[in-house]
């Protein structure tokens, strides 16, 4: 669960939007520091094999099929997503860069 500034936000909401896009392949969301509000929601996604699209659209996509505050604030585009040997995507390594350096975090 995320927490950005008092509301509770759960990524698989998030996830389930974005993998109604299009040119969305995987999506994992997750939760980054943000000075303001605690958390922020960060997507993370790879796109279909030869679709560009870009960070906003994919936030104005979210933000027409959800609540505004439950939209990533941020996306990241990669080639691939980590996963264990049973397949499911580690979300905790997908975290780790962002919240390297801070004493306290939240997940």
């Amino acid at each position: 669960m995320i927490i950005n500034g008092g509301e509770n936000i759960y990524p698989r909401e998030v996830e389930d939007v974005l993998y109604t896009h299009p040119a969305i392949l995987e999506a994992a969301v997750i939760g980054v520091p943000d000075e303001q509000w605690g958390e922020s929601v960060k997507a993370i996604v790879v796109l279909k094999e030869g679709e560009k699209v870009s960070e906003q659209e994919i936030i104005d996509f979210c933000k027409k099929n959800m609540a505004s505050y439950k939209k990533p604030k941020s996306v990241e585009f990669v080639g691939a997503l980590p996963r264990n040997p049973v397949g499911k995507v580690l979300k905790k390594e997908l975290r780790e860069k962002y919240w390297k350096g801070y004493d306290r975090r939240v997940s």
